[in-house]
């Protein structure tokens, strides 16, 4: 495995213990260990509540205890994973960086992750621009001069934002950059009206705050009958597609916002992880649905009728296995899958060759290695 040698510091843990005793009704297929641990987006983050919620259902039902360590940066929610010192990690499209060794990941001493899912969450919240209501801003075109949160450490969130912007032809030169210490330090930096706009899920508690406050909440609408804009958005963050969300603060059914989606957040860890672990929390994920979406309702994502096979990051076999098993894998995904996996070995590959380039230089070598492999393979580099 590939190494990642900076340390995981300064992320509190929270242990979640069963509220209830697991009782006879449980389902007694389902194998788990007494403790389970994971890695997540900042505490009060979107993907932290549903790990949360996540742990109370599969405490509840199989007495596991579920840990979940929150960290601001896109590298450190991977490195207790790759360490061993977690099994599954709880995050979002820095999924995609890490098995593509970009952004963060072209660093010297970090480079692509052979990673896999096990689930994802396709759910009625979306990614987009969260604006002070009292901004001005009401469409791309009005977000150009306008102050956006940097986060610091993780680039993926930035580029989101960059993403964004290019959907009305626009870049982080176009804006004014104000940086932040972190995903929540963002959110914090909207309400106290240090920013105009950060990227952000449309839910969790942090949005409902901002919702809350004097200047108020809005959403950067995103029209899926701007075709160029898409075409120019998708060309940097190829994870994103159309998506009509009606969850959020200001979001309804009634008043839907055009948005984009992905699976988000997605359950994930490396192939050499245990496959009968992976199909066993595969299994109780998707037994457990009726009891964790009560809690949080974004989960609904979770359910097995919005899971999507054929996205970005390929699945594990110990989840392919389930999802076989449920009737729900098939040829195309399988296909869809193993090109997937012949791209991440090409990736190690092209790492390979760069393995003894001087420190100052592996990270330019490795892009343009990257680079020429993928067009020698007549695949596409996202760039």
């Amino acid at each position: 495995m590939l190494s990642m040698t900076r340390r995981f510091g300064g992320a509190a843990a929270l242990l979640l213990f069963a509220t209830t005793a697991p009782t006879a009704l449980q389902a007694q297929d389902v194998e788990l260990p007494d403790t389970l641990a994971v890695t997540s987006y900042d505490v009060g983050a979107a993907s932290y509540n549903q790990a949360v919620a996540l742990g109370t259902a599969l405490g509840n039902a199989y007495g596991t205890s579920l840990r979940v360590l929150p960290a601001t940066s896109d590298v450190a929610r991977l490195i207790p994973l790759q360490q061993g010192r977690v099994q599954f990690g709880v995050v979002g499209s820095e999924s995609f960086n890490a098995v593509e060794g970009t952004e963060a990941f072209s660093a010297p001493e970090i480079g692509p992750q052979p990673l896999r899912m096990l689930v994802g969450s396709n759910s009625d919240n979306c990614f987009t621009l969260a604006l002070r209501g009292d901004a001005g801003i009401e469409t791309i075109d009005d977000v150009k001069g306008k102050r956006i949160a940097f986060v610091v450490g993780a680039p993926a969130l930035q580029s989101n934002v960059a993403g964004f912007l290019s959907f009305g032809g626009l870049s982080w030169d176009d804006v004014e950059k104000v940086e932040v210490a972190s995903f929540g330090a963002s959110w914090e930096a909207l309400i106290n009206d240090q920013v105009d706009a950060i990227t952000t899920l449309t839910t969790g508690g942090l949005a409902q705050q901002a919702a809350a406050s004097p200047a108020g909440l809005k959403w950067l609408p995103l029209p899926a009958s701007n075709e160029e804009g898409w075409k120019r958005l998708q060309a940097v963050k190829p994870q994103f597609s159309p998506r009509k969300a009606t969850l959020g603060p200001n979001i309804s059914k009634e008043n839907p916002l055009e948005c984009a989606g992905f699976p988000f957040p997605v359950l994930l860890t490396y192939p050499d992880q245990d496959p009968d672990l992976v199909y066993n929390l595969t299994k109780a994920v998707n037994e457990q649905f009726d009891n964790y979406v009560k809690i949080e309702a974004a989960m609904v994502g979770w359910s097995e009728d919005r899971q999507d096979f054929q996205w970005v990051v390929p699945y594990h076999e110990g989840a392919i296995r389930f999802w076989k098993e449920k009737g729900l894998w098939t040829d195309e995904a399988q296909a869809h899958n193993d090109a997937l996996v012949k791209r991440q070995e090409l990736l190690t590959q092209a790492w390979e060759k760069v393995a003894d380039a001087p420190e100052g230089e592996k990270t330019e070598r490795w892009l343009e290695e990257r680079r020429t492999a993928l067009k020698a393979a007549d695949l596409p580099t996202y760039e």
